[in-house]
């Protein structure tokens, strides 16, 4: 089943500041020889992004302004340099949050704004932070991965859950999907976490005897993290033990059927979503490794709802409990 939806292109990040010099030129021209140009479904928020490329340090440049705010979203721009008025200038600080961008994604480390780095900025991806008062939430590439440590990361105090029952609650407003089709969506999405930890989870009709609230949302919705539309922001969840998962009203989402054969470009898969939602509730932040389900982005007509290691070892030494690794 397929709802709502549309396609575009964008990119955006969060933690440092900008400086920048103005260089017209076509989106043509302005993709550097030798690399894959920038190709839609892509956010209409972001898609500007794409005219970017090859700007780096000491740069003045149309569609800076907006980037930084990509950047200041995500955490990699500090709330000090983002006090005033962002402007067009490529400066110190956004060359900085670049770099930890790049870092973070496992992207070569320029501080540059090359075709790679730009698509992978404007891929749909989940909304919350990657840079947390200042310190990264991903795994550090170039400190970690091949010596049997996990990319995983914690939300800041590494919050957690006292209790192992959890019960949630499904919110079917501002959807089209049925609540059939929701409930076996999220009850997989869930077991999927059950099968290697100590959790158990049982869904409830009230929302308020729920520990966990599951909605779809557009626009601003009283949360002070606003969806931006088809693709972009695809969801977001808050850390223990606040419980709200938070769904983008206006994505195309497939709760059923083969999303790799929908026939819209934007089609997103809910259960994927959902799966990598559940992680944040848990209290795992995101992962550099792409095949994590904590991954921060996930492309269009896309389906990953397989733990990985990753993830896996990530929820067990979180809760100090190590039942029979297994990857559902």
């Amino acid at each position: 089943m397929v709802s709502g939806g549309a396609s575009p292109l964008v990119v955006l990040l969060a933690a440092a500041a900008a400086v920048l010099i103005v260089l017209p030129v076509s989106p043509a021209s302005a993709l550097p020889a030798g690399l894959p140009d920038i190709k839609p479904p892509f956010s209409n928020t972001w898609s500007a992004f794409k005219n970017l490329s090859g700007s780096h340090f000491g740069d003045e440049r149309r569609g800076l302004e907006k980037l930084k705010d990509y950047l200041w979203h995500f955490g990699y721009i500090p709330e000090a340099a983002a006090s005033g008025r962002f402007n067009e200038l490529f400066d110190a600080d956004m060359e900085l949050a670049i770099k930890t961008y790049q870092s973070n994604f496992g992207l070569g480390v320029t501080g540059e704004l090359d075709v790679v780095t730009l698509t992978q900025m404007m891929a749909p991806r989940c909304g919350v932070a990657d840079v947390v008062n200042g310190t990264s939430t991903m795994g550090n590439w170039s400190a970690v991965g091949l010596r049997g440590r996990g990319l995983f990361t914690y939300f800041p105090g590494s919050p957690k859950w006292s209790k192992k029952t959890l019960k949630y609650a499904i919110a079917t407003s501002n959807t089209s999907i049925n609540r059939a089709t929701l409930r076996q969506v999220f009850a997989r999405a869930f077991a999927r976490w059950s099968a290697v930890t100590k959790f158990h989870f049982t869904e409830t009709a009230s929302a308020s005897d729920a520990d966990i609230r599951i909605g779809f949302y557009a626009g601003n919705h009283g949360d002070a993290k606003p969806f931006d539309g088809p693709l972009g922001i695809l969801a977001h969840a808050f850390a223990p033990t606040n419980g709200r998962l938070h769904l983008d009203a206006t994505e195309t989402w497939v709760a059923n059927g083969d999303v790799t054969r929908a026939s819209s470009a934007s089609a997103v898969d809910l259960e994927s979503v959902a799966v990598h939602e559940i992680g944040h509730i848990l209290g795992l932040s995101h992962s550099s490794v792409q095949d994590s389900v904590m991954y921060p982005s996930l492309k269009t007509r896309t389906k990953k709802v397989k733990l990985a290691a990753d993830d896996v070892k990530g929820i067990q030494s979180l809760y100090k409990s190590t039942p029979n690794f297994v990857t559902p």
